[in-house]
């Protein structure tokens, strides 16, 4: 396959229409349609449909999609990385961070990035730990924050923190403020982040060991829209310490016990491709600004009223 023939379907698949990837490339139509012709013939299979409002992609575009732009990242690295002067750091770290931690950690993690690796550039990007998880196998991340992550032979793990799970409730709810155990959980009015979340995950999975299931009344993703509906009564939450840390409301908040329900959190980076000099200080970097930033389970007090 040739680089600048992934780059064009790229492009076309992006802009689901060969004559606008064609402006945008500066290229004439026809040879544009030869070059993704081509790389079709090649891989045995059609890649894109055309139709009278532009293109749709098969399955096999969607997968090729996927693995191009991963490949075209790591190319940009490449020359990145060999351009740099000799002994700088330089070049671009690709950064994935779940919802809860791009909240706590973009702005210190940013600060700390500028001032360590001033000849680097930085790149965040959000997302459900299974979408960052397949970001690291494709190339399209350097380096990602993981819930529960498990181990794998793609991946290198390291755990930076075991956070306990609290019932986060609007700050009025009528509580004793003592841990509430995971079966009494069950009957209340839940709103959580939909399917694969990983919390979403493993409260059920713990829920379904004792016989129950999560009562849920609203599916949302985003911490910040999360709270907001808690503040305003919908029903209550299930999160991390931390992610009361950055919200204007008040809540109140109970440890999960019986069982405990923790949430592991891993630095994450593919075990495939070697790290660069600048990568490899950003991991170190990340390790800095969790363990200062973090509230793990030491932190903390059982129906304490948080701002």
């Amino acid at each position: 396959m040739d680089l600048k023939q992934l780059e064009y379907f790229v492009r076309v698949a992006e802009l689901g229409s060969f004559t606008r990837a064609a402006s945008l490339l500066g290229i004439a139509q026809p040879a544009l349609s030869r070059q993704v012709r081509l790389l079709e013939v090649e891989l045995r299979q059609n890649l894109l449909l055309r139709n009278g409002r532009g293109v749709t992609m098969t399955d096999a575009g969607k997968r090729l999609l996927e693995h191009s732009r991963g490949i075209l990242h790591q190319v940009e690295r490449a020359r990145e990385d060999m351009g740099r002067v000799p002994g700088e750091l330089a070049g671009r770290v690709t950064v994935g961070l779940p919802p809860s931690m791009a909240r706590l950690l973009t702005v210190p993690l940013t600060r700390e990035f500028r001032q360590r690796l001033p000849g680097a550039a930085l790149s965040v990007s959000e997302g459900l730990s299974v979408a960052l998880q397949e970001g690291l196998q494709t190339g399209r991340l350097d380096i990602a924050l993981l819930y529960n992550a498990q181990p794998s032979a793609d991946t290198e793990l390291w755990p930076l923190a075991n956070e306990a799970l609290f019932l986060v409730s609007p700050a009025s709810a009528k509580t004793t403020g003592n841990p509430i155990a995971l079966h009494d959980v069950a009957p209340l009015p839940l709103v959580m982040p939909a399917r694969p979340n990983a919390i979403r995950m493993l409260v059920e999975s713990q829920l379904a060991l004792i016989g129950c299931r999560p009562r849920v009344a609203l599916e949302i993703d985003g911490i910040a829209a999360i709270l907001d509906l808690v503040a305003d009564g919908a029903g209550h939450a299930i999160l991390p310490q931390h992610a009361l840390r950055t919200t204007p409301h008040a809540y109140r908040q109970r440890r999960i016990i019986k069982p405990r329900l923790h949430s592991q959190l891993s630095l994450a980076v593919s075990s495939r491709r070697t790290s660069t000099r600048t990568q490899q200080a950003m991991l170190e970097l990340i390790k800095k600004v969790c363990a200062e930033v973090l509230v793990t389970e030491r932190g903390g007090a059982d129906g304490a009223t948080r701002r």
